[in-house]
Parts: C-alpha cells; sequence; structure tokens
C-alpha cells in the first residue's frame, strides 16, 4: 500500500533529497520545505521505495499537499 507523505506547513520546496526508485527508512529526510524563513525537514513515515516526486525546487506548497508518494 502506498503512503502519501504530506506538507504540515504552508511554504516552498527548498531542497529535495531523494528521487524516484531511492529506498528510504523511517525519519530519512525526503526533502526539505523554507517557510517564514526556517528549513523544516520532510521526513520518511515509513520504510520503503520512492515512486513519486509531485513537487519541485521552488515550487511553492500548502499545508496538506502531497509531496511524495512510498510504496
Amino acid at each position: 500500500m502506498a503512503t502519501e507523505v504530506e506538507a504540515q506547513i504552508t511554504g516552498s520546496v527548498w531542497k529535495i533529497e531523494k528521487t524516484v526508485g531511492d529506498v528510504v527508512e523511517p525519519d530519512d529526510v525526503i526533502l526539505i520545505l523554507e517557510s517564514m524563513k526556517m528549513e523544516i525537514p520532510v521526513e520518511a513515515p515509513c520504510a520503503g521505495t520512492i515512486r513519486e516526486v509531485r513537487v519541485g525546487e521552488g515550487d511553492s506548497v500548502e499545508e496538506g499537499d502531497v509531496l511524495v508518494v512510498i510504496a
């Protein structure tokens, strides 16, 4: 079953750390969001393989937007 990783805050994608096909473990940093001049790491909630990255560096995101899909 796929797990969708959502933005917990409104901000912009500062850096993408993992790409499609990368294997992740729980708490691995997938990407970094920037909000209010702070960098907020987005971590994998589970182990799996990155199946989709739905954002690019510099994209604006809203709270609840799906950023990455892990399966």
